[in-house]
């Protein structure tokens, strides 16, 4: 799993006037890229929102957004709200369990504690990736929100 951050800083062709038409035409990756790019809408800070929390959900799953079980309407975004929360630990890709409980298991802590707090932590992340992969633009959460939230799980992992 490597994720390709290209479809980042997709903004920067923003028109310099308002109301300014591009010929620049599509612009990022199939899966990755905001759905209003595919109705013609200019780049906006919003569609890289969108692209994060796509990367972020991929990383999560392990599941790329071009996936072929993605058929028939379901895409990442409906597949993570769909096992959020219950069974969100089913979807997990593997290498994150693994890794997180190799780290915890140099401390003295409880491994069932570990587990939970790393559940907690997975569940706001995979709620992030929601917030951030909403199909409109205004419903994306912003950047703000997105940074005091990722805080807030890295104290949940550290168990600050």
């Amino acid at each position: 799993m490597v994720a390709h951050i290209g479809d980042f800083g997709l903004a920067k062709f923003l028109p310099l006037r308002p109301h300014q038409s591009s010929s620049i035409g599509i612009r990022g990756t199939t899966g990755y890229a905001a759905p209003e790019y595919g109705v013609g809408n200019e780049m906006t800070k919003e569609g890289d929102i969108y692209s994060f929390g796509i990367v972020l959900l991929e990383m999560i799953t392990g599941r790329r957004p071009t996936d072929p079980i993605f058929q028939e309407g379901l895409n990442l975004h409906g597949y993570v709200k769909m096992v959020l929360p219950d069974r969100l630990m089913e979807t997990i890709e593997p290498t994150l369990l693994s890794t997180h409980m190799e780290v915890a298991n140099g401390y003295s802590r409880d491994e069932a504690t570990n587990l939970k707090r790393l559940e907690e932590g997975l569940i706001s992340l995979a709620r992030i990736g929601l917030a951030c992969s909403m199909e409109s633009p205004g419903e994306r959460m912003n950047t703000s929100s997105m940074v005091h939230e990722l805080h807030q799980i890295n104290k949940i992992l550290q168990n600050n």
